[in-house]
């Protein structure tokens, strides 16, 4: 069931960037471990970036240094803004919440328990 709405996604040249942003009515995101995975058609979903309560960011490695997540508690609103974007880095990307803590592995799938029905990012060469 979906819980949240992502929306900014795009297509963009290498080296370009873009910011995603996931609201929702649905519930208050400050209680929530909250981030974004990705999929790219065929493979399994991955973890991206994920941010709990207390504010503690966590990254795949891929992505260190070029993508920042964060959140405005006051708006309920995540964000993923994403620089230096690359090829690989086309994929859809999902907003994903968990009440709570977050759990351990943090890129687990299982940990979240409500998903968007995510946004298209697409990085041209």
């Amino acid at each position: 069931q979906v819980q949240q709405l992502e929306s900014g996604g795009g297509s963009v040249q290498a080296g370009g960037s873009l910011r995603l942003t996931c609201t929702t009515p649905r519930y208050t995101f400050s209680e929530y471990c909250m981030g974004w995975f990705r999929q790219v058609t065929g493979k399994e979903r991955e973890g991206v970036a994920i941010i709990g309560r207390d504010g503690r960011t966590s990254y795949t490695d891929s992505v260190k240094g070029r993508f920042t997540i964060s959140k405005d508690n006051a708006k309920n609103a995540l964000y993923l803004q994403m620089n230096s974007l690359i090829p690989e880095d086309t994929a859809m990307y999902y907003c994903v919440a968990r009440g709570g803590a977050c759990g351990r592995p943090i890129f687990s799938r299982s940990q979240y328990e409500f998903w968007g029905q995510g946004t298209q990012v697409t990085v041209s060469s």
